[in-house]
């Protein structure tokens, strides 16, 4: 019992002398007498993030990772990267997703040794298969103790977190010596940015908090992460060679497209292409681009699929997606993954789902379509009939508006639904897809979590993005290179986003935080199910703290909606999928959160968004939903059918 007194006493001191900034007064109003603050191995990470642009560090906090929030703590008073404090890991982990695709910055999460880094896992593993870069770093009880059975010993002698991450991770290592952590670190940074993937660093207590000889990075980390243009000459002069002579080609743009999306789209008008989307692809070009067809997909559009299937159709140009279950139309072999395929990507490792693919073209999609722009631009003649061009669009734009989605909108507001009572019923959730886009400025960035509430905003929600080709304002007298820079997207992820590939519940809850602090002066809707909100919910209050303009959208129906469909499509058995019924208004309002109960349409429509926006922090919008209603997620019930 003395030993731990001692152990207490000495933490208490060394804490002490850890919250001291140099000349700050003692508490007897004496001008302190202590040294500066040694820079220490958590300082350095903190350095580099900060070199990197990096504002925050999702997390929660525990004794073995003590140090890296002492060195948050510094930073913070001194205006630099901060910590945002989650309610679970899986939560730190997803809003280090959503400040990733909505700031273009890596997203970083930690968590403390045992069961804090176990927490993090699945968070982990979603950005993993969906391609984003993370930095995870994770502690572990002082090397000394290793082997003796520590509090929450997570070592190859205790719970080995490290061989954990071993199959989701890109690079994942413990540091054993502080000589070996500033090499560590920075090979972690560059291989989570270049791979686009979770690297992860697990680092013990007694080096974490080691003195350095150092007292700033010694590598310029800016200069080592800026993309190289690289791309494959012969495999990109095969596409132009190609698209020359194409007597018909579709583009299917998934969500790595969001750094070249403008080249992209200007390519695809030179060409008289037709645009569809993979799910997690939508948020990147306008549903009304007069070229978009739709998506492909899970709760895709018939109109999509139809374009693919065009028999004038020869050449199919899949750019930055992976070709998964949900991406691929589960596996479609007739209107995708057929020999008209050409995968444009930058990572080799999603050529492994397009053998069939006539060809591959690797390399960073801003080159390649640089490159293709400058050889279509240096023979105007070539290709594009102008005279046919403006009839082409309007037929393909109204073959866009009467295809099934459309008609599903069109229905679902006709005059048949203005009869007398129908507003006291159920909100539909086809309606209230639709009626977003016009509640909403059109500004406003949609997440969408797991469950129907994926499948209805995939078919139903359409934000209006008024950039159909180019930026509003484009920098002038730029070169043609500068040019396709400046004509990235300012909303890195789209104005609608999801995950696919992991789709762990709750995703969009936590990505939502992440997503308001990468971009706090736009506002972002997170559209959930009552299942991911008795699952993360807690999540919210981080929104509430930090008084992000987040409206959270709960779509109740007392059910796991995708579970009870998903039963009665394929004939299953009905059993599991009841959740009690929990008014989310009243808890949103306990965790001080302002709320609205929305019983019937009526009561959506009676809401001011402006005056909610103007009064700041975050929103739940708690809407009783059909049950009833199908959701479109035949694919999906398909392929577990098969």
């Amino acid at each position: 019992m003395g030993q731990f007194v001692k152990e207490q006493a000495q933490l208490l001191h060394y804490r002490e002398q850890l919250s001291r900034m140099p000349g700050e007064s003692v508490s007897d109003g004496t001008e302190s007498a202590s040294p500066a603050h040694v820079f220490e191995a958590s300082d350095l990470v903190i350095a580099y993030l900060d070199a990197i642009g990096v504002k925050y560090v999702f997390g929660v906090p525990g004794g073995a990772i003590e140090p890296l929030y002492n060195a948050l703590a510094r930073s913070q008073r001194a205006g630099g990267v901060e910590p945002v404090v989650a309610r679970h890991e899986t939560g730190a982990a997803f809003m280090a997703h959503g400040y990733y695709r909505n700031s273009g910055k890596l997203g970083v999460c930690c968590a403390t040794t045992g069961p804090g880094t176990t927490n993090l896992i699945t968070g982990v593993a979603s950005a993993y298969e969906n391609g984003v870069p993370l930095l995870v770093i994770t502690a572990q009880t002082a090397l000394s103790n290793f082997g003796r059975k520590a509090l929450q010993e997570s070592s190859d002698t205790g719970v080995n977190t490290v061989g954990m991450f071993q199959f989701c991770t890109g690079y994942n290592t413990m540091v054993s010596h502080v000589d070996q952590f500033e090499q560590k670190l920075i090979a972690a940074i560059m291989t989570a940015i270049s791979n686009s993937c979770p690297v992860h660093l697990s680092v013990p207590l007694d080096i974490l908090r080691s003195p350095l000889p150092i007292n700033k990075p010694s590598y310029d980390a800016r200069d080592l992460l800026r993309a190289p243009h690289m791309q494959d000459e012969t495999a990109v002069q095969r596409l132009c060679d190609q698209l020359e002579t194409s007597s018909g080609a579709v583009f299917v743009l998934g969500e790595g497209c969001y750094e070249a999306i403008a080249l992209i789209l200007r390519v695809a008008f030179k060409l008289n292409a037709r645009i569809v989307t993979t799910p997690d692809g939508k948020g990147l070009i306008s549903s009304y681009h007069p070229l978009y067809c739709g998506v492909i997909g899970f709760a895709g559009h018939e109109s999509a699929r139809q374009a693919l299937l065009d028999p004038d159709v020869d050449t199919v140009i899949a750019v930055g997606t992976c070709l998964g279950e949900f991406s691929s139309n589960g596996w479609d072999f007739h209107a995708l993954l057929n020999n008209r395929l050409v995968h444009v990507e930058p990572l080799a490792s999603n050529f492994t789902r397009s053998p069939m693919a006539r060809l591959h073209v690797r390399g960073r999609l801003a080159s390649i379509f640089e490159s293709i722009l400058a050889r279509f631009e240096a023979k105007p003649d070539a290709k594009v009939d102008k005279s046919d061009q403006a009839k082409r669009l309007r037929k393909q734009l109204s073959e866009l508006q009467s295809s099934k989605g459309r008609d599903s909108i069109e229905a679902l507001n006709s005059e048949e639904h203005g009869a007398p009572g129908w507003r006291q019923n159920l909100v539909k959730p086809q309606w209230l897809m639709t009626y977003l886009t016009r509640l909403f400025p059109p500004s406003t960035r949609y997440l969408a979590d797991t469950g129907n509430s994926l499948g209805w905003a995939i078919h139903y929600l359409n934000p209006f993005d008024r950039r159909i080709l180019e930026r509003r304002h484009e920098p002038r007298g730029l070169s043609r290179s500068d040019q396709g820079e400046s004509g990235r997207r300012s909303s890195v992820g789209g104005l609608f986003q999801a995950t696919l590939e992991f789709v762990s519940m709750g995703w969009a809850i936590g990505a939502a935080v992440g997503a308001a602090l990468a971009a706090p002066r736009q506002i972002t809707v997170c559209i959930t199910g009552d299942g991911s909100m008795l699952m993360s919910g807690q999540e919210m209050t981080v929104a509430q703290q930090h008084k992000l303009p987040v409206v959270f959208i709960v779509l109740n129906d007392a059910a796991l909606g995708m579970v009870k469909h998903g039963q009665i499509l394929n004939g299953a058995e009905r059993i599991g999928y009841e959740l009690p019924e929990v008014d989310f208004s009243a808890v949103a309002k306990a965790m001080g959160i302002r709320s609205y109960r929305v019983r019937c349409p009526q009561d959506l429509l009676d809401l001011s968004i402006n005056d909610i926006h103007h009064e700041g922090g975050p929103t739940l919008l708690d809407i009783c939903i059909d049950p009833d209603e199908i959701p479109p997620i035949d694919l999906r019930t398909t392929v577990l059918g098969a």
